[in-house]
C-alpha cells in the first residue's frame, strides 16, 4: 500500500510557521493583510472564500472582502483593483475565479499589482517562474512542489507526467517541475494513448477535474500519484484518481479530501506573508 501524502497535517505546520512569521512582523509595525474580491455567487468559491477567510484569522493575517454583483461591469472592477493596488494597508490581492463571463479575467489578473499577486496569475510572475527567478508562485503548483519536497521525493531526471494545461495549475506546475530538472509530459484532451503515456511516469499529477479518471492500470508500479482534482458527487468529495485501487500501486499518494486543498490554502497565507515582507524591504 502506498504512503500517504497528508496535505492536512503538512499544512497546519506550515500555517503554524506562518503565524510566528506575523508575530514577528505585528513588533515590527507591519500586519500583513489579504484584500479578497469575489464577482457574482458561485456556490464553490463561496466555499473557498470562507476558507481563506477562517485560514487568515486563525494566522493572524488580516482580511477584507469585495462581493460584486454578477452583473458588474469591468471598468468597475479594475477601479476596485486600482483602488486596492494603492492602499498602502493591503499587501495580498486575490480575485476568485471562475468570474461572469462578460468580464475578462486575464485584463483583471495583468491590472494586480505584480507585487501583490499573491495568486502568481500576473504576467510578470509568470515571466520569472519560466525564468527561474524568485516570485509568487500560483499556490496550487506551489503546495504540490512542497508536498514532494517534504516526503522526499527526486525530482532531478524523474518523468513527471501532468494531466491537464491549465493556467491555474497544470502550466504552472510543469515550469516548477522543470526549473527542479524533471523531464515534463503534459496530456489534455488532445492528446492520443495517455494510458501509454501515464504508465511511463515516476510521478503522475491529475489536475483535470474528473471523478477517478486514472486508474490502476494507468499507473505504473511505486510510481508517485498526486491528486489534485476536487469533484462534488452526491456521495461526497472525491478526486481524479481512484483512490482505493491506485493505492495499492503507487508508492505515495495524496488523498482527497486532505492532500493538496489544505496546502493550497497554507501557500497563500504563506505568499501574503512574503508580500508582507516584500513591502518592508522597501
Amino acid at each position: 500500500m502506498a504512503m500517504i501524502i497528508d496535505g492536512k497535517a503538512f499544512s497546519k505546520k506550515i500555517r503554524g510557521q506562518v503565524k510566528e512569521e506575523v508575530e514577528v512582523l505585528n513588533k515590527k509595525g507591519i500586519k500583513p493583510k489579504l484584500a479578497v474580491i469575489m464577482v457574482g455567487e458561485d456556490p464553490a468559491s463561496k466555499v473557498y472564500v470562507r476558507n481563506k477567510s477562517k485560514a487568515c484569522n486563525e494566522a493572524g493575517i488580516e482580511y477584507e472582502e469585495f462581493i460584486l454583483n454578477e452583473n458588474t461591469e469591468m471598468d468597475e472592477l479594475l477601479n476596485l483593483i486600482e483602488n486596492l493596488n494603492n492602499r498602502k494597508d493591503i499587501h495580498g490581492i486575490l480575485l476568485q475565479s471562475p468570474i461572469p463571463k462578460h468580464l475578462n479575467i486575464d485584463k483583471a489578473f495583468g491590472t494586480i499589482d505584480y507585487r501583490k499577486d499573491v495568486d502568481g496569475f500576473h504576467p510578470i510572475n509568470i515571466g520569472k517562474l519560466a525564468l527561474n527567478k524568485q516570485t509568487f508562485i500560483s499556490c496550487t503548483p506551489h503546495a504540490v512542489m512542497k508536498m514532494l519536497e517534504e516526503y522526499e521525493i527526486e525530482l532531478k531526471g524523474a518523468n513527471v507526467v501532468i494531466l491537464g494545461r491549465s493556467n491555474i495549475v497544470g502550466k504552472p506546475l510543469a515550469q516548477c517541475l522543470l526549473n527542479k530538472d524533471a523531464t515534463v509530459t503534459i496530456c489534455h484532451s488532445k492528446t492520443k494513448n495517455i494510458e501509454e503515456i501515464t504508465r511511463n511516469a515516476d510521478i503522475l499529477i491529475s489536475a483535470i477535474g474528473k471523478p477517478k479518471f486514472v486508474t490502476a492500470n494507468m499507473v505504473k508500479e511505486g510510481a508517485v500519484v498526486i491528486d489534485v482534482g476536487i469533484n462534488r458527487l452526491e456521495t461526497g468529495i472525491v478526486g481524479d484518481v481512484d483512490f482505493e485501487e491506485v493505492s495499492k500501486k503507487a508508492s505515495h499518494i495524496t488523498p482527497v479530501p486532505g492532500g493538496v486543498g489544505p496546502m493550497t490554502i497554507a501557500m497563500l497565507l504563506n505568499n501574503v506573508v512574503i508580500a508582507a515582507k516584500g513591502l518592508e524591504e522597501k
